[in-house]
């Protein structure tokens, strides 16, 4: 079966449609019809061909493959009458269902399907500023240069594979299976809106991606370094806050007063800042954080400053009060780093930071509720960073070896460790 669906798959990708709309919906009344025959060429030996006609009217030959006249198996690429009659009753009721590769015109492009996908994803799905740049980049850089003036129905599984394999060698490997989950979801989108009879995008594979989690966090310590070396009394209060809170950039930009509540000691995170737009947080749902005592009074302190002090006013604004701007913030997190004298890390790992100390001290249902995760997996990662000293001891514990009296043995392994 596997040969019967590669020898139609490789004459499909040639096949053009020519029928209308109108002439494509007065076809589904008929009903196909075909038959199989063996032709024995001087040169080419046997070959199998199959004639039928399609619901439209329109008749072809096709070229099935060598036949098979020895006994035995029939080797890889050949076929029997019997597997010929099963690669024409594939074509035909494929032709039946509908989903025969040409059968189905929609008269869009790809360009098409990826405009109608990007219009989707922004207007009705409500996807962030920061997403909806990386599907743009996608669809102008590597969807419609390849595939633009292309009808969506005329799209195989295998050029999708041969543009995979085409990809730049400098882009990683997760950067491309994620271009893949988008093309995956442009050709969703046209399977509802046009009808295609299948997403020639679900059949590729993803590539292996060996995802290795390697946390990079500062030290209690080089935090008090890092907000002491800022460049402004701001800086360091949102430099503390980003550790002790876990809150991301966007979070912390978009941050007013009225999400302060000093009296329950908490931080509720409401928004979002980004690319110019206020969204909800990246997990969609408002979430409450611990609100520290160090941080409170860093805070108590930035609210007694002359403007922009109001309920509705920013935490942490720009010069006039609007947003700051997070280019210019992470350059002065940089110089921050550079004076402080500490590990350069970028400014989403002060919220690595709070994790990894978070889940020492507190449960892993806690520390995802405070840091928004959807899920309990990406709060996991911190437990394999989370310093507990106390480990080593059970450890020790577990190998300590005792008699049946319960004295130890008196092993030790230097002891063990010297020459004999």
């Amino acid at each position: 079966m596997g040969d019967i669906r590669d020898s139609i798959a490789s004459w499909s990708r040639d096949f053009v449609p020519t029928l209308s709309r109108e002439e494509h919906r007065v076809s589904r009344f008929g009903e196909p019809s075909g038959h199989v025959f063996r032709r024995d060429g001087v040169q080419s030996g046997p070959v199998w061909y199959a004639k039928y006609r399609l619901p439209d009217g329109r008749q072809f030959q096709r070229r099935i493959g060598p036949a098979w006249t020895q006994r035995g198996r029939p080797g890889t690429g050949y076929f029997t009458k019997r597997t010929a009659e099963a690669w024409l009753r594939a074509v035909m009721d494929a032709a039946r269902a509908g989903t025969l590769p040409g059968m189905v015109v929609t008269n869009a492009t790809v360009a098409d399907a990826c405009a109608e996908w990007l219009r989707w994803s922004e207007e009705e799905r409500g996807c962030s500023p920061g997403t909806m740049r990386g599907r743009r980049s996608s669809v102008r850089a590597y969807f419609v240069p390849a595939f633009g003036d292309r009808p969506v129905e005329a799209v195989t599984t295998e050029d999708i594979e041969r543009w995979r394999s085409c990809l730049p060698a400098t882009l990683s490997v997760r950067t491309k299976n994620k271009m893949l989950t988008e093309l995956h979801g442009v050709f969703r989108r046209a399977v509802k809106v046009w009808r295609l009879p299948a997403n020639p995008v679900a059949e590729v594979e993803q590539l292996r991606e060996r995802r290795i989690v390697d946390l990079e966090v500062y030290s209690p310590e080089e935090v008090m370094a890092l907000v002491r070396a800022a460049a402004s009394e701001q800086d360091a209060a949102m430099f503390l806050t980003a550790a002790f809170t876990g809150l991301r950039r966007g979070e912390l930009i978009g941050l007013r007063w009225r999400d302060v509540d000093f009296p329950a000691s908490l931080i509720r995170v409401h928004r979002s800042y980004s690319y110019g737009a206020l969204t909800v947080p990246k997990s969609g749902k408002v979430r409450a954080v611990p609100l520290a005592p160090e941080v409170a009074g860093v805070l108590a302190r930035l609210g007694q400053r002359g403007l922009f002090t109001g309920e509705e006013d920013l935490v942490f604004p720009g010069e006039l009060g609007g947003f700051l701007d997070g280019s210019a913030l992470r350059r002065r997190y940089l110089d921050a780093q550079a004076a402080a004298g500490v590990k350069r890390l970028r400014f989403h790992d002060l919220r690595h930071t709070f994790g990894t100390r978070m889940i020492a001290v507190a449960d892993i249902v806690r520390v995802k509720e405070w840091m928004g995760h959807a899920d309990i997996e990406t709060t996991m990662r911190y437990l394999h960073f989370a310093p507990r000293p106390e480990d080593a001891a059970l450890v020790a514990k577990a190998f300590k070896s005792a008699d049946g009296d319960g004295h130890d043995f008196g092993w030790s392994a230097e002891h063990a460790l010297q020459p004999r």
